[in-house]
């Protein structure tokens, strides 16, 4: 069990993986160190952080050409619009199946 630590009361040196990943940083294969509770309201339960060693963590591994090349596929595949096949500059939001334009385009078959 991992040591728990109120909102804001942790000890320096350590940090979550969102904080570690701002100092360029990953948790590189260690274990959780430390836990950090959130109060919420009204009986809810506490929002959890997970925090990590800053001195045992290592550098983020650099961006490859293949790796930056998959990524950029994927974001133009969550950006195409599977109506009119049209890279619209936004991810078409999964709600929507399509982008804002041919959702909101009525079709002919609505007019009878």
């Amino acid at each position: 069990m991992a040591t728990v630590y109120r909102w804001h009361l942790a000890p320096d040196g350590l940090a979550t993986r969102r904080q570690l990943r701002g100092l360029g940083l990953r948790p590189g294969g260690q274990d959780v160190v430390a836990e950090v509770h959130r109060p919420r309201r009204r009986g809810r339960a506490p929002l959890v952080a997970y925090l990590y060693r800053i001195d045992r963590a290592r550098p983020v591994r650099p961006m490859t050409p293949g790796r930056a090349a998959a990524l950029a596929a994927a974001m133009r595949a969550r950006r195409t619009c599977p109506n009119c096949r049209v890279d619209v500059g936004y991810c078409i939001p999964r709600s929507l199946g399509m982008c804002v334009t041919c959702h909101d385009t009525p079709s002919p078959a609505s007019f009878r």
